[in-house]
């Protein structure tokens, strides 16, 4: 089994499954998979998966968290958006450690499985390990190609603008997707609002925006919901109250348009929101009211 074989092979696999569900795929999916008739799995349970036929490392994984905490990446972010990947242990000679030095040695192209629910993940790839800080225990992981060839000995030299630029790539590719993934899987993969299904008109909204204080990626920070009321809510034309109850601006109530103003917000006006069954996944009160609060200015 060629190892370039496998990783092509891997890579069609997983772009055929996240263009079918771009907000999580489960493990029993993922491992349904087969190069030349031979099956191999991919999502397994060590972080770093080096399959017996290959010399270097071909997966890595993260676990899921619970819906308030962050995943554990976004505490190790390293300068130039680089994802700190721990070792599996403290020695730099276990087998698997040893498996994701050889995938750096040889530049050799990873899966990377984020969970995002109970058995459901998203995967990034073609991903790259890029150093190895033995002294922290850890790899860092490119997961652009923006970033794939500039010297993290060397970012700290880097313009502020480029330093800025890298941390947008890793936003748009890593925490972005993960952040939408996790909150539409707490919301069952429909809008909070109107109860939509159709997840490709689906949106991760921030409560607290990202750019403020507490606008945290976690899930009690967002909320799931149509592309029209997520723009209805960043612009607070939709407000949500802390007891989950929708509200329209008082202009937009008394506006005379079309059918979608009058069914698909100004009918909204008073509505509960739909919440996740996890309580622990459901819109933080506090986090409510300080949204809300911005929502009775602009009105």
């Amino acid at each position: 089994m060629l190892d370039e074989q496998v990783r092509t092979a891997m890579f069609a696999h997983l772009e055929r499954l996240t263009a079918l569900h771009p907000e999580g795929v489960r493990s029993a999916e993922i491992n349904q998979f087969s190069v030349g008739g031979q099956p191999l799995k991919l999502v397994v349970q060590p972080g770093i998966w080096k399959p017996a036929a290959l010399d270097a490392a071909l997966t890595i994984r993260t676990t899921f968290t619970a819906p308030n905490q962050l995943p554990p990446y976004e505490d190790a972010i390293a300068p130039g958006g680089l994802v700190k990947y721990a070792y599996r242990g403290t020695d730099p000679d276990h087998s698997d450690n040893r498996a994701l030095r050889r995938a750096l040695q040889e530049q050799r192209p990873l899966a990377y499985f984020i969970g995002v629910a109970k058995s459901i993940y998203q995967a990034q790839f073609p991903v790259y390990v890029v150093a190895e800080h033995r002294e922290e225990h850890a790899f860092l992981i490119a997961v652009d190609q923006a970033q794939r060839f500039v010297d993290p000995e060397l970012i700290d030299a880097l313009t502020p603008d480029r330093r800025s630029y890298l941390e947008r790539v890793v936003r748009a590719r890593l925490h972005q997707p993960v952040f939408r993934a996790r909150v539409l899987q707490a919301y069952s993969k429909q809008c909070a609002v109107c109860r939509l299904q159709h997840t490709d008109l689906l949106d991760a909204a921030h409560i607290v925006r990202d750019s403020d204080e507490g606008g945290l990626p976690v899930v009690p920070n967002g909320l799931s919901l149509c592309k029209i009321h997520h723009a209805a809510y960043d612009r607070n034309i939709m407000g949500v109250r802390p007891d989950f109850v929708v509200q329209v601006r008082r202009d937009i109530l008394i506006e005379v348009d079309g059918p979608m103003l009058k069914h698909g917000i100004q009918e909204m006006h008073g509505a509960r929101l739909s919440l996740p069954h996890q309580q622990g996944a459901r819109p933080d009160p506090e986090r409510l009211e300080q949204r809300y609060e911005e929502f009775l200015e602009a009105s």
